[in-house]
């Protein structure tokens, strides 16, 4: 697999997303929690040095997998993790952005991993929970940054940030990801991947396949049949080939899954499969 860095951090472009371990819609636990440990263990077997996460997965649940199945950690597993979200009794999805609330996350997200610092943090931003939304975020990345001179933080990282909430935040500490949703059909942040391909910071698309609700084009199945793969393949494939800035994180409860999503970092698309590809709308 090619890599990229991750600050001082050396990962694959391949990656793989904990969140599909919890239980349903994210909340509770697994409907097997075996067969999620064995998803974790082949993760990394099979090559994969970067797994993104949150405690307020499940909430806790897959912080506790990922622990029980990989710890001790190897020295060269990055876990990258989020704060700035809680879920309430429901299951629903609320803000947590104090700078109170944010350490306590930090705090929450060692424990459950069993961990001395945080390889990374993303903040979740939460003006809008269902997309980047304008808003001052000064507060927010002024807290993780106290937290990473203290040791508690590694590096630091963004998520569901505008292109103008980026630049706020580079101004006040480093920041070496972005992970926002983007796949084949949501291209909103085209001119925000070039940017920050141009500094060396990875841009990390969450939903790569289109979330809970599968991508799905006829461009896309045609190109998939003439290159003998699966239509999530060609998608993965695509975004990998889009930026070398771009990791990806495709997640799965699926051992078969998995592996077909890791065979897809050496499937190369031919110049005609990319202009059919390129010429799909969202």
């Amino acid at each position: 697999m090619s890599t990229f860095q991750l600050g001082d951090l050396t990962v694959n472009r391949m990656g793989y997303g904990a969140m599909q371990l919890a239980g349903p819609h994210v909340f509770g636990p697994p409907k097997d929690r075996e067969a999620a440990l064995a998803v974790l263990r082949d993760t990394v077997a099979n090559g994969i040095n970067h797994i993104d996460t949150s405690d307020f997965y499940g909430p806790h649940v897959t912080n506790q997998l990922i622990r029980e199945a990989l710890h001790p950690y190897a020295d060269d597993l990055t876990i990258v993790t989020k704060v700035g979200a809680f879920r309430d009794a429901e299951g629903g999805w609320l803000p947590a952005q104090s700078p109170q609330q944010l350490e306590a996350a930090v705090h929450d997200n060692l424990r459950n991993l069993g961990l001395d610092v945080l390889d990374v943090v993303n903040m979740r931003l939460m003006f809008d929970v269902m997309g980047p939304a304008e808003g001052d975020i000064e507060a927010h990345i002024s807290a993780l940054a106290g937290l990473q001179q203290r040791g508690l933080i590694r590096h630091i990282g963004l998520s569901n940030a505008t292109a103008a909430q980026v630049r706020q935040a580079r101004s006040i500490a480093p920041i070496v990801c972005v992970q926002n949703q983007y796949n084949l059909v949501h291209r909103h942040d085209d001119a925000l991947i070039d940017e920050l391909a141009q500094d060396g910071i990875a841009y990390v698309p969450f939903f790569p396949l289109g979330g809970f609700s599968p991508l799905q084009s006829s461009q896309l199945a045609e190109v998939a049949t003439e290159l003998d793969a699966t239509p999530m393949q060609v998608a993965l494939a695509w975004l990998l080939q889009r930026a070398p800035n771009i990791l990806l994180i495709p997640g799965t409860s699926s051992v078969a899954h998995l592996r077909q999503n890791i065979a897809a970092a050496t499937l190369v698309l031919p110049p005609e499969a990319l202009r059919k590809l390129d010429s799909i709308k969202g």
